[in-house]
């Protein structure tokens, strides 16, 4: 199953769990799995139906530009990357 890591401002909804395995085949089902473990993590990772501004998915170390769409494969990691501001 894909491991999932968790970004540093939604490990309140796990309980600090910073990785976790879900059994999905695109980014889109990724989130839907977290979201049935942890609720409230769609809204902290999605708007509308979309990544949030600012969040960007890595698959297997590949930033990707395909979204909820990109394909996860079964030995996959998949991480959330959400933007750094500064100044």
């Amino acid at each position: 199953m894909p491991r999932v890591f968790i970004p540093a401002p939604a490990r309140d909804l796990t309980g600090g769990v910073d990785c976790v395995d879900v059994d999905a085949g695109s980014v889109r089902h990724v989130i839907d799995r977290l979201e049935e473990q942890y609720p409230g993590m769609r809204d902290r990772l999605c708007e509308d139906d979309d990544l949030k501004p600012g969040m960007r998915v890595a698959v297997d170390g590949h930033v990707s530009s395909m979204g909820l769409l990109a394909r996860v494969e079964p030995d996959s990691e998949v991480h959330f990357l959400p933007a750094i501001g500064g100044g």
